[in-house]
């Protein structure tokens, strides 16, 4: 193969990937960048099926290559890694990517990275492994599982059951479907006209599910009339009550501040965000809200907002494993060490909340994590360090959105299934076909 005869896709999936690798980015900011929307829409999408799908099985992609090394265990330059996981995704999981085009382009991938000697074991290894790739798509369960963290798997099993972890690491390996937000009637009609076919949401009457088409490129979409959000995230915000002035604790990117923008039209939003450069962000997108919503740079671990507030979303940073789906990255960075810090600033965070609400008021705790140090064990702290306050079930809340017509009546069902003993909504990946999340509902008393 000539130099510079790499696939655009190829070259962009690698570079994206290497980046990663070496820490210096997010694989969803770089699959944004003006270099990879300027692909045609073929390669931008293979492009981001090669990098997402690489992180997914990675760890599983690993296991297959180990064995076929000349030297299994040995320490492999980062190009070379890649190369190779890049290759062996598309052997052993597309099935639409001839093997000599999988192996080819890899080989020239550790060519052009300056490893030309390395070039020869790449194209052996790749080689061997297309041998027996048929073997490797009935394992599904198993290579799923394999993809996660051994400590992950088994702290999920125990938390979980085996059962629950298989399938929330099946859905961990899976593309999520595209949900939206309709903004208004009209929007669901357009979207149509313009070759978007839409589904029902699970949960959710204002949500809806892209079945085929792209979304993103449509008037609608440009406008802001319909915005792409999780229905698991949209479902925290609606849990959030009705109040003349509520708080958003770490609102960015928005999304949520406008859902109790929509749903409050008369109130006052106070949305916080502890850096510059998001809330500058986040800006920009509730720009068209105007004075009723205030964008305020703001720790909100440090607030001192006292009794201020009818309502309070308290949506924290957190680890973020109910959403490897979507971000398949988190399983290689995070470890079981990070759990406790993030747990102590949630504390913070919720405590700062309790107190910028008004008595009688109540706060929504959330995160899309499914780990107990984030979920319950922060609101059981923060229950023991703070007497004034009490937990409230969610299940009338439910029972509220679903009379108002914002939950759909199989949606409020499946949630009151959800709801652990003490009240708490438990959402597991894929539940609904949504993200995992923690929501749970605490009042202030005095």
């Amino acid at each position: 193969m000539a130099m510079g005869a790499l696939s655009a896709a190829r070259k962009a999936a690698f570079e994206i990937l290497l980046a990663v690798e070496r820490g210096r980015a997010h694989s969803d900011e770089l699959l944004r960048k003006r270099r990879v929307e300027a692909l045609s829409a073929p390669d931008r999408n293979l492009a981001t099926a090669l990098v997402m799908d690489v992180l997914r099985w990675q760890l599983h992609l690993d296991g297959k290559i180990q064995p076929l090394l000349k030297r299994p265990g040995a320490k492999l330059d980062p190009e070379i890694r890649i190369a190779l996981r890049l290759g062996a995704l598309q052997l052993l999981r597309m099935d639409r990517i001839p093997a000599r085009a999988a192996i080819d382009e890899s080989v020239e991938l550790a060519k052009q990275a300056g490893h030309r000697f390395a070039a020869g074991m790449v194209n052996a290894v790749l080689r061997r492994l297309a041998a027996e790739a048929w073997r490797d798509r009935d394992a599904d369960v198993s290579a799923a599982v394999e993809s996660h963290p051994a400590w992950m798997v088994e702290r999920w099993t125990a938390i979980y059951g085996a059962e629950t972890t298989q399938a929330i690491c099946l859905y961990g390996q899976c593309q999520p479907a595209a949900a939206i937000r309709l903004g208004d009637a009209d929007a669901e009609a357009e979207l149509m006209g313009e070759g978007v076919h839409l589904r029902p949401g699970g949960l959710l009457t204002a949500a809806r599910v892209v079945a085929a088409g792209d979304m993103t490129r449509t008037a609608a979409f440009r406008a802001g009339r319909v915005r792409t959000q999780d229905e698991g995230s949209q479902l925290v915000a609606e849990c959030v009550e009705r109040g003349g002035t509520i708080l958003d604790c770490c609102a960015a990117p928005g999304g949520k501040a406008l859902i109790l923008a929509e749903r409050n039209p008369q109130a006052r939003i106070v949305a916080c965000e502890v850096s510059a450069r998001r809330l500058a962000q986040m800006q920009r997108r509730l720009g068209g809200l105007g004075a009723s919503v205030e964008c305020r740079l703001a720790d909100a671990a440090a607030m001192e907002d006292e009794a201020a507030h009818d309502a309070v979303l308290c949506d924290v940073p957190c680890s973020g494993t109910g959403t490897l789906g979507r971000n398949p990255e988190i399983r290689h960075r995070l470890r079981p060490k990070d759990l406790p810090r993030q747990a102590e600033r949630q504390r913070a965070i919720l405590l700062a909340a309790l107190r910028a609400v008004k008595p009688g008021g109540r706060v929504v705790y959330s995160t899309c994590s499914l780990e107990p140090e984030e979920n319950d064990e922060v609101v059981r702290a923060v229950m023991a360090d703070r007497v004034e306050a009490r937990t409230v079930s969610l299940s009338r809340r439910i029972g509220e959105l679903e009379s108002e017509g914002i939950l759909t009546g199989a949606g409020a069902a499946g949630l009151r299934d959800c709801l652990t003993e003490e009240g708490w909504l438990r959402l597991t990946p894929g539940r609904f076909k949504q993200d995992g999340f923690f929501i749970a509902l605490l009042e202030r008393v005095v």
